[in-house]
């Protein structure tokens, strides 16, 4: 990813703003949200694995010129180019194990949604209903970016397609997304025989 070239965006934290375990995350997020979004919306979900920065430039120093947080305990988002969930992020998580060598993971996706006065309206089967809001006047869509380290810190940002200029942030924004993300560093490698 190439560094951020533009002034950022206000940024309106949940609870208060990241703790100094999540600020790390937290930048590496931020990142990941500008270099998804230079793409403009309507992007399929997107896995990154969080490498600490220190160990890329260790391995590959000419690298430095590549990276856009390059501080003392930062993480560096390395895409992965194979996951294809389609609609379903949760199942598409599901199976996914990383290695050792991964400090952490994230993962992009967009949603539309209503605003809650018209839930009633909505069409029980799902494919009635995605038509339903991706149709209705009032339909909002919103980019989030949730991480995960492999300690079980999460936090997470989102951007509002009506407020292009704003970025939520906290660590509750998706709790069924950042509860699959730190499953994904809960399985156990068999044993080597």
């Amino acid at each position: 990813m190439s560094p951020q070239s533009q002034a950022g965006p206000e940024v309106r934290t949940c609870a208060g703003g990241p703790t100094p375990a999540q600020e790390p995350l937290a930048a590496a997020l931020v990142e990941i949200e500008h270099y998804v979004g230079a793409s403009g919306w309507d992007q399929p979900a997107r896995l990154f694995a969080l490498a600490p920065t220190a160990q890329l430039l260790e391995a590959g120093p000419a690298l430095a010129d590549r990276l856009a947080v390059t501080g003392p305990g930062q993480l560096s988002p390395i895409e992965q180019d194979d996951f294809h969930p389609g609609q379903d992020v949760l199942s598409g998580l599901a199976a996914i194990a990383w290695p050792s060598t991964v400090a952490g993971c994230a993962v992009c996706t967009e949603r539309s949604f209503l605003p809650a006065g018209v839930e009633a309206d909505i069409p029980g089967d799902p494919a009635g209903a995605a038509d339903y809001v991706a149709a209705h006047p009032a339909r909002e869509d919103i980019r989030v970016v949730m991480g995960a380290l492999r300690d079980g810190t999460t936090y997470g940002v989102a951007r509002l397609a009506s407020h292009p200029g704003e970025l939520l942030a906290g660590d509750e924004l998706v709790p069924a997304l950042s509860g699959a993300l730190v499953r994904t560093f809960e399985w156990e490698e068999p044993d080597q025989a």
